[in-house]
């Protein structure tokens, strides 16, 4: 099957819609309306004459005629990009936009003064920044540069490994005022802050110091988690960093730093060539490594007022 020229407005919503299973899904990915989506994918099926989606009870599914569309317009795309790759590449301006990717974390809470910092280096790059917890998809341009937190790196991108994390256990003074004095073995009587849905006794509750403790709130934001954890709603697991820039947070009795998933800084291949991308990945990784001991296990010592080392 071939693409007609007339037709190449409307594969990046058939690609789309193919890749999420859903209109839903292809509108968030593009930042587009449902609307949108199923009036480029009509347009589509129109010019061809034929039906390329049927509906499913997840979603939609390729028909045959999907099916036989799909290689062909994914082919299309990457020759596309790989051309678009090679000539950003060829920018050597300390000028022009930069589209950074990382967690909300990471973005309000450690990397926030890093960008202000860059700003007023080269006041020529504008950064665009994506807070989601999606992993873009740095080959198909979602984004140039990535700050991600994983054990490890799959794609084929260039990667620069900077450092585990190290996580702990805090909760507010108020909290562990209230309800360090009856606890039980194995933290019995204690509640943690979760992720995703609210499991009292979850598995990996059993791999944590506190294996009798309950989940009582759970929510996939951690910047969230951390808000109620302020406000004595229990233990929330994050980095000594996050937990005592302003003191609300205090390390729970009875548990130790751990060292965690790594930081890794992501880019194209292509794009290390860009020099507005190549400035900012380089103070991106510096500014990153001067945060390393805090991020790594420098406490707070209110005695004494100042930085105490535990690792």
């Amino acid at each position: 099957m071939q693409i007609a020229a007339t037709n190449w407005e409307q594969m990046p919503y058939f690609i789309a819609v193919a890749r999420f299973g859903s209109l839903r899904g292809a509108a968030e990915s593009l930042g587009t309306t449902h609307a949108k989506i199923r009036r480029h994918i009509n347009a589509l099926e129109a010019s061809y004459r034929m039906q390329l989606f049927r509906r499913s009870r997840n979603g939609v599914e390729l028909t045959e005629a999907g099916k036989l569309l799909l290689p062909v317009a994914t082919e299309a795309e990457s020759l596309f990009l790989s051309a678009q790759q090679k000539l950003t590449g060829l920018d050597r301006q300390e000028a022009g936009s930069i589209r950074f990717s990382l967690t909300g974390t990471m973005a309000y809470e450690v990397v926030s003064p890093i960008l202000l910092k860059f700003f007023e280096q080269y006041p020529g790059i504008d950064i665009d920044v994506l807070v989601s917890d999606r992993m873009e998809d740095i080959n198909r341009l979602e984004s140039d540069v990535s700050l991600r937190v994983t054990y490890e790196v799959t794609d084929d991108v260039v990667a620069r490994k900077l450092y585990p994390l190290a996580l702990g256990y805090y909760a507010s003074p108020a909290y562990l005022e209230r309800y360090m004095p009856g606890i039980g073995p194995k933290g019995q009587g204690l509640h943690l802050i979760g992720w995703d849905q609210i499991d009292r006794s979850p598995a990996w509750l059993a791999q944590t110091p506190f294996a009798l403790a309950e989940v009582r709130h759970a929510t996939t934001d951690h910047v969230l988690q951390l808000n109620l954890a302020r406000r004595g709603f229990g233990i929330v697991h994050t980095m000594p960093l996050l937990a005592e820039n302003d003191l609300e947070l205090v390390p729970v009795p009875g548990n130790e730093l751990e060292l965690d998933r790594n930081l890794w800084i992501l880019l194209h291949s292509d794009l290390r060539r860009t020099t507005r991308v190549r400035k900012f990945v380089d103070f991106l990784t510096k500014e990153m490594l001067v945060l390393k001991p805090a991020i790594q296990g420098a406490v707070f010592d209110q005695t004494q007022g100042g930085m105490q080392n535990i690792s």
